[in-house]
């Protein structure tokens, strides 16, 4: 198997990993907020320096592809498809609530449980999906509003896990369910796109460099900026 640079840029945490023939070689990592644009490219020399390569030693780049953040998809996918058409190396796009609930897999400790994965979206929304622990979907992905009733049907069949950026939020709705397991500063990682990306390329499922684009779920609003000295 051949390496992988992974970027994950979805979330608050800008993420770089670098995997190898089954294992990761090296990873960096971000938390500086609104800084994506001007850290990834930082981030992509310092993994590849500590693993002694260069990019033309690549095999292919996988990138996280969405629903989060709309900036945060944008420099991710951009930089991926700038590295791919310039060396010619395929692409690789990974479900990025998928490759959260990978993680969640390999940290819950909690066999049998459902995966919720939840990412940040506005006030007391979240992009979301419900996987068994094979990562199959039983609810798929979508934008939701939670509420105290939130999950109730799937809650009462079992245990669910939930972490991710978008669950510290739902906590005090959900977390009162006896079924209801939160992962606490459980976050977004490259690392656990790589699994996920050798098994796409091993199958030869690339993305088509031209017309590949994020998977925002829902269209971009841009907040309106405050003028000075009104109130709200």
């Amino acid at each position: 198997m051949g390496s992988i640079l992974c970027l994950e840029t979805s979330s608050k945490v800008c993420s770089v990993a670098l995997g190898k023939d089954g294992a990761i070689l090296s990873c960096r990592e971000s938390e500086l907020e609104n800084a994506h644009s001007s850290k990834l490219t930082h981030l992509i020399e310092q993994t590849l320096g500590d693993a002694g390569m260069e990019l033309q030693d690549l095999s292919a780049v996988a990138v996280s592809m969405g629903p989060g953040s709309y900036t945060g998809l944008r420099i991710g996918v951009a930089a991926a498809k700038g590295i791919c058409y310039a060396l010619e190396k395929p692409l690789i796009a990974i479900p990025t609530l998928k490759s959260l609930a990978y993680g969640m897999r390999k940290n819950a400790g909690t066999a049998g449980a459902m995966l919720c994965p939840m990412l940040d979206a506005r006030r007391m929304e979240v992009y979301t999906a419900v996987f068994d622990e094979m990562l199959d979907e039983i609810q798929p992905v979508s934008a939701e509003i939670i509420s105290g009733d939130s999950f109730a049907a799937l809650l009462r069949s079992g245990k669910i896990v939930f972490a991710g950026e978008g669950s510290f939020k739902c906590k005090p709705l959900l977390g009162i369910h006896k079924n209801a397991v939160f992962l606490d500063d459980f976050r977004l990682s490259a690392n656990f796109l790589y699994p996920l990306a050798t098994e796409r390329f091993r199958e030869g499922a690339f993305e088509n460099l031209a017309y590949f684009e994020p998977y925002y779920l829902k269209d971009f609003i841009a907040g309106k900026p405050r003028v000075k000295g009104l109130k709200d």
